[in-house]
């Protein structure tokens, strides 16, 4: 089974064929994006990259995009000061389905 650590919105992700990730919103034409592998595990061997791996491409369909995550909660609060605020977000991703890692 080959498996691929790619890098995306400042994060790095550990993806196999045929799995489903929510990454950070891509700006992406089409239904297909490209990343380039950091590393690229193929059974018993490992290619490591400087600081990618040369000639890697891991290929994914974008399943659905501009998807909200979870709200994230920030509170203010300062007891017996009668201050408090409370703010909310959600964070917008993009749902991508890994096809091939090559």
């Amino acid at each position: 089974m080959k498996k691929a650590v790619i890098a995306t919105g400042g994060k790095q992700y550990l993806v196999a064929e045929g799995e489903t990730l929510e990454v950070e919103l891509l700006k992406q034409e089409g239904k297909t994006a490209t990343f380039v592998p950091l590393l690229v595990i193929d059974g018993d061997k490992t290619t490591v990259g400087t600081p990618s791996v040369k000639g890697g491409s891991v290929t994914a369909e974008i399943v659905e995009e501009d998807a909200k995550a979870d709200k994230v909660l920030a509170i203010r609060y300062k007891a017996k000061k009668r201050v408090h605020k409370i703010r909310g977000h959600r964070q917008h991703q993009t749902i991508v389905k890994i096809t091939k890692i090559a």
